[in-house]
């Protein structure tokens, strides 16, 4: 990676916590939860948050907002969503 592409992308992931910074407490909580574990679903989330699931469901709502953070169809279970932090 070149100087200017490593300069970009620790932009793209300031800019990224930066907007993290303005949202409540818990849904900064599960981004950190989300950059310390890969992929998470919904409910591993609130396991891990010690959460109630709807705040969890809040704090996600609040984090694709803003596009830090991306969902997908789990392939063990379809009805299940596993999310991932875009923030490197």
């Amino acid at each position: 990676m070149s100087t200017s592409e490593t300069a970009e992308a620790e932009s793209a992931a300031e800019e990224g916590w930066d907007a993290v910074r303005d949202l409540p407490p818990s849904a900064k909580l599960v981004a950190k939860t989300l950059e310390y574990n890969d992929a998470l679903t919904q409910s591993q989330l609130a396991e891990e948050t010690l959460l109630p699931p709807r705040t969890v469901r809040y704090a996600l709502n609040r984090l694709e907002d803003v596009d830090v953070v991306s969902s997908r169809f789990s392939f063990a279970d379809a009805r299940k969503r596993i999310y991932t932090l875009e923030i490197e």
